[in-house]
């Protein structure tokens, strides 16, 4: 299938499993030039996008790097309607004042992924532009009578819903996205638009609308395109990003950095190709030499080392993504196995860790020993307890074995912070925390 592309883009899309459907005349058009420019829709309904976006925002940082132009629609207009693909109910409708909030959120997420610099840089726009003052009698009459009610109810988006309840409004998204697209290419030269599989329904009404519209191009050339990539799947079959606690968000307030990279540490081999080709701007060389090195010894989780190193600093940047990795090396070890020190991390640092891992008050006082300690932090119920847990080797203070029953509180040099990092047995840390 790889072979079969001759464009750069198309052939570096399929190699990395990123095609489900492409129109027809697309590679032709590449090959005759790569600078082309290319939308994907993102609604806004959140103020934050999650993991399960990040396929389409990298499959525009894709096409940028091949020579295009891409263009986030963060879809104000269309926001305040919801698109029935891929749903079984009717979403919430949110009010304008939460959708503009959410999109500038959304602005600034995609403003670190994708290159928004010079003149064919990235552009962030919101449909809202031309939807907002959309006179409905114009746009029935200009717009509607070019789709007709039969092609719209054999597209899936639509018929999935028909049983169970699909209002007007809902209905009305197809042809609204459809008007997009259109608008896109009259404005800014828009040739193609990007999507997950669920999308192809939409992405083929915008192409029919195109040419209705305007006609066929010199020759009968298509005048607009649509590429669409398989939906990201977890093992589960569920549509991957979301764990018990929800999804897994690109905002470091809704998801912190440390959580967002524990979650690609903890993604099974399974996945790891896919992951890898998907989720990563690595080649598809260095991954499959990757793979291959992590097979001889999977229990290093060298795959998993780089899928969350690599994602976390596309999202988060790299200092972030360092931080996170060494309160992760902290608590669980690093590829070596062996626990990073704690008296390593900056304040900024142990405030991360801090966030992962119960916290309690620092016990003042000169007479503070070892079990005043252990009983802070909430290992022992009784001094007897406490000192059994010691000497026993059960305790340890940043990241050394704490032996001695009556030693002084004040005989531990103090972290970055100020705290002190217990740990009980081999993974049950607590952090006592001056006041």
């Amino acid at each position: 299938m790889v072979d079969s592309y001759r464009s750069k883009l198309l052939a570096d899309f399929a190699q990395r499993g990123l095609i489900h459907e492409v129109s027809a005349g697309l590679d032709e058009r590449l090959v005759a030039s790569p600078s082309i420019a290319a939308y994907i829709g993102f609604d806004p309904s959140a103020d934050s996008l999650h993991v399960g976006h990040l396929m389409g925002v990298l499959a525009l940082r894709r096409l940028q790097l091949h020579g295009g132009r891409p263009i986030a629609l963060v879809g104000g207009g269309t926001g305040m309607i919801g698109d029935p693909s891929g749903r079984s109910a009717e979403r919430n409708l949110l009010d304008r004042a939460t959708l503009d909030a959410n999109r500038a959120s959304i602005g600034g997420q995609l403003g670190r992924l994708l290159d928004f610099s010079g003149a064919s840089g990235a552009l962030l726009l919101d449909n809202l532009e031309w939807l907002g003052d959309l006179g409905m009698i114009d746009f029935l009459r200009d717009t509607g009578k070019h789709l007709t009610i039969s092609y719209m109810l054999a597209k899936d988006s639509v018929k999935s819903r028909l049983e169970g309840g699909l209002s007007f409004t809902e209905f009305s998204y197809m042809l609204l996205q459809s008007y997009d697209f259109l608008m896109l290419r009259k404005l800014h030269g828009v040739e193609l638009q990007m999507g997950g599989s669920d999308q192809w329904g939409n992405i083929t009404a915008g192409s029919e609308l195109i040419r209705r519209v305007d006609g066929d191009g010199r020759e009968g050339a298509p005048l607009a395109f649509g590429l669409c990539y398989p939906l990201l799947l977890a093992k589960s079959g569920e549509k991957f990003g979301k764990t018990a606690e929800g999804a897994v968000w690109l905002s470091a307030e809704r998801t912190s950095p440390f959580a967002f990279r524990q979650f690609f540490m903890d993604q099974p081999d399974e996945q790891l190709e896919q992951l890898l080709h998907r989720l990563t701007l690595d080649s598809a060389e260095s991954i499959n030499e990757l793979l291959t090195e992590h097979a001889k010894n999977p229990g290093a989780r060298i795959g998993q080392r780089r899928l969350a190193t690599a994602v976390t600093t596309l999202v988060h940047g790299e200092s972030e993504e360092l931080r996170a990795r060494a309160v992760a090396e902290t608590l669980f070890g690093g590829p070596e196995g062996r626990g990073s020190d704690p008296r390593a991390l900056d304040a900024a640092g142990l405030a991360a860790l801090a966030s992962e891992i119960p916290t309690a008050p620092l016990p003042a006082g000169a007479d503070t020993t070892l079990l005043d300690l252990v009983a802070a932090a909430g290992f022992a119920t009784s001094k007897s307890e406490a000192r059994r847990l010691v000497e026993q080797g059960g305790i340890s203070v940043n990241g050394e074995a704490a032996g001695d029953p009556a030693a002084s509180a004040s005989s531990f040099a103090r972290l970055a912070d100020g705290s002190l990092l217990l740990r009980k047995g081999r993974r049950d840390y607590r952090m006592l925390r001056a006041g």
